[in-house]
């Protein structure tokens, strides 16, 4: 048995040890060097079910699943101040006192908790770097768990392992991951054509900030896109396609001139079993579009070329945060010499940052089924961070045949009517991907959204603060 698997003992079966350390891995490292107290690096999973919760069982059925992982029971180690690394300290217990908490219910409960969840991130210095609050759903009478995660040491899909674990624990039924799906879309192109990744991409432009810092979100539920059987693009393409011409649609409603854009894609090849390694797994690419090939009047060919964009870079070996970031973490200068140095290179490269983070979890792998009484998952979304330079990110899910999308924004950047707005260009422009291969004869009328006139009506349930 490996310490990464049993950290430490208690002395009743054997010698009290120090608890296991690990270096930061790369991804870790870059983040806790550019922490920020004005907007946490927070991801936020919110999990809806239609029943109720004993709270003692799931408090033990939570703990249970993080001693079946015991990657996550860490804790930001103490050092000198010429450390070469950061280190996790594996811990064998969670040092939170409370990890499940069940704030008292009111009226505005899921707003709380959802402004709880982007504003305070759970420390780095106490394991786990996690909390799980347990709301009572004032519309329909269901319980909603608000996973709040320190993106420093954890991604979303990492903790939602995690999550699946407590719920096969505490309802005891089976929450294996169901298999992936069946991808008909082709093998990847060995040479793609892209536009050149050395000029600086479009920002978001600024529409109206308010005063307060931090991150402002809006949660919505929408139909999971239809595309043509055999189509050679995924629904992730399509998706890719919808933030992009909502993107290209706002700037232009702004006055900013066109520029090429690129937006950051999370590729996750990690299993799901319960040998899913715990951590920021994901590796980062960049799908980069030309101003002119942000043509919605030319959806079919949009689309095929996003396709063969995506599956070559998914195809390509590369570290999770490219080259520079390996050489930038690597241990030759004391930690803080080398945090100046990451802060000032990231400032110096914000022009070239892209332009946004859509990051797709796809179909929720884990049925996330309760037992009786509290049921099974009927909605599950996810939120990204959404720091300065790009200012907004787009998250979305699909769980019992619907898509789940989370906007999520700076304030300094946007308010909460301009995300609304953008939730309007996003189901625009995702509803026309649907009708791409038609012939214009058989397009069904629709207006392009403006800003005076949205295309949707507000969801009727889940919108976020």
């Amino acid at each position: 048995m490996t310490a990464l698997d049993h950290p430490a003992r208690d002395g009743t079966d054997g010698p009290v040890r120090p608890p296991a350390r690990i270096p930061f891995p790369v991804v870790d490292e870059v983040a806790r060097h550019c922490l920020q107290e004005e907007e946490p690096e927070t991801v936020h999973i919110e999990v809806h079910l239609p029943g109720h919760l004993d709270a003692a069982r799931l408090k033990a059925a939570f703990t249970e699943a993080l001693h079946r992982h015991p990657r996550i029971l860490m804790r930001e180690a103490a050092g000198p101040w010429y450390r070469r690394r950061y280190e996790w300290e594996l811990t064998r217990d969670p040092d939170v006192a409370e990890v499940v908490t069940f704030p008292a219910p009111d009226r505005d409960a899921l707003k709380h908790a959802r402004d709880r969840a982007l504003a305070s991130a759970p420390p780095l210095s106490a394991s786990p770097p996690i909390r799980l609050e347990v709301v009572r759903d004032p519309e329909d009478d269901g319980t909603v768990l608000f996973l709040t995660i320190n993106h420093t040491a954890l991604d979303g899909p990492a903790c939602l392992r995690v999550l699946a674990t407590a719920a096969e624990v505490y309802g005891g039924r089976d929450n294996s991951p169901a298999a992936p799906p069946v991808r008909t879309t082709g093998d990847a192109p060995k040479e793609v054509e892209a536009p050149s990744s050395w000029a600086p991409p479009a920002r978001v432009a600024h529409g109206t900030p308010e005063p307060s810092p931090g991150n402002g979100m809006l949660v919505s539920e929408l139909r999971v896109p239809r595309r043509p059987k055999g189509a050679p693009y995924t629904v992730n393409d399509q998706l890719m396609v919808a933030t992009a011409l909502m993107l290209t649609h706002w700037n232009r409603e702004h006055g900013a001139r066109p520029r090429p854009m690129r937006i950051t894609m999370p590729v996750d090849d990690r299993p799901r079993g319960t040998d899913m390694p715990i951590g920021n797994g994901t590796r980062l690419v960049e799908v980069p579009f030309a101003p002119e090939e942000l043509d919605a009047s030319d959806l079919p060919r949009l689309l095929r070329r996003t396709a063969d964009r995506t599956r070559a870079l998914k195809a390509q070996p590369r570290p999770q945060l490219g080259h520079g970031a390996a050489l930038l973490t690597a241990p030759w200068a004391p930690v803080p010499w080398r945090a100046a140095l990451t802060r000032g290179l990231r400032k110096a490269a914000a022009p070239w940052t892209s332009t946004t983070l859509l990051s797709n979890i796809g179909r929720v792998p884990y049925p996330l089924d309760f037992g009786e009484g509290a049921g099974r998952a009927n909605a599950v979304w996810f939120s990204a961070p959404a720091r300065m330079p790009r200012g907004l990110t787009v998250t979305t899910a699909a769980t019992a045949g619907r898509l789940h999308l989370a906007l999520r924004w700076s304030r300094t950047l946007l308010s909460h009517g301009d995300g609304c707005h953008l939730r309007d260009l996003f189901e625009h422009y995702l509803h026309a991907t649907e009708h791409a291969e038609e012939s214009p004869q058989e397009k069904p009328a629709r207006e392009k959204p403006t800003s005076e006139q949205p295309t949707s009506e507000q969801p009727a349930r889940g919108n976020g603060p």
